[in-house]
């Protein structure tokens, strides 16, 4: 049986879609704090926007979540760009303390105010990272770190307060903490077993599934 454990909120974020990259592309990962009462629905926060339908948001991709901690161990390294290191920094909507990439498992069920959110699988960073921060392989940085983040959808509606807590509810795959998920997909010599099992994983993206079977089949 999952014990349960409550994680405050210390950011709940939405961003609208506004000019960001250096030739004119739109993006909602300039997000702001909010502390609502704010509608959790399908889709995420209401408010919340992306530009790149494609690529980010839906299903899926409803709220995006980054761990608090791992800032400081970006301003660390990237020292030059420590002011820019803080809540909101990679586009979250939500920001807590004490869940990271090794204590969260991909299918784990949270309590978001009133909703229920399931992680659905890891952050894929993309080129706005290199822009936001000014380095030009944040990117490939972010990747080999296994500080990316996580999605999660939304399995039943409702709404969030920004002071409310962030409740784990049910962990029904206890063998797949995020960072083993990330090792298999991303990192060198993946486990075919491994691959094979995440293949299966329904509670997983349909798009990370398929990550798993071009990796079976190309290595």
């Amino acid at each position: 049986m999952t014990e349960i454990a409550s994680f405050r909120l210390l950011s709940l974020r939405i961003g609208r879609v506004q000019t960001f990259g250096p030739a004119g592309q739109m993006s909602g990962i300039a997000k702001k704090p909010v502390s609502g009462p704010i509608k959790v629905g399908k889709l995420g926060l209401d408010g919340d926007e992306q530009a790149d339908k494609l690529h980010h948001g839906g299903i899926d991709k409803a709220l995006h979540h980054y761990p608090f901690e791992h800032y400081a161990a970006w301003a660390a390294a990237l020292p030059e760009q420590a002011h820019l290191f803080h809540p909101g920094g990679f586009g979250e909507n939500l920001s807590t303390q004490g869940l990271h990439e090794d204590n969260v498992c991909l299918g784990d069920i949270f309590l978001l105010g009133s909703a229920l959110i399931q992680v659905s699988q890891g952050r894929t960073p993309c080129w706005k990272l290199n822009h936001r921060f000014g380095v030009s392989d944040m990117v490939h940085r972010v990747q080999i770190s296994l500080r990316s983040g996580w999605y999660y959808r939304v399995l039943t509606e409702g709404s969030v307060m920004s002071d409310d807590p962030l409740t784990l509810m049910q962990r029904p795959y206890l063998d797949w903490p995020l960072t083993r998920l990330f090792r298999q997909l991303h990192h060198a010599n993946p486990d075919r077993a491994a691959l094979a099992e995440i293949a299966d994983l329904e509670v997983l993206s349909p798009n990370w599934r398929e990550k798993a079977v071009n990796r079976l089949n190309t290595g």
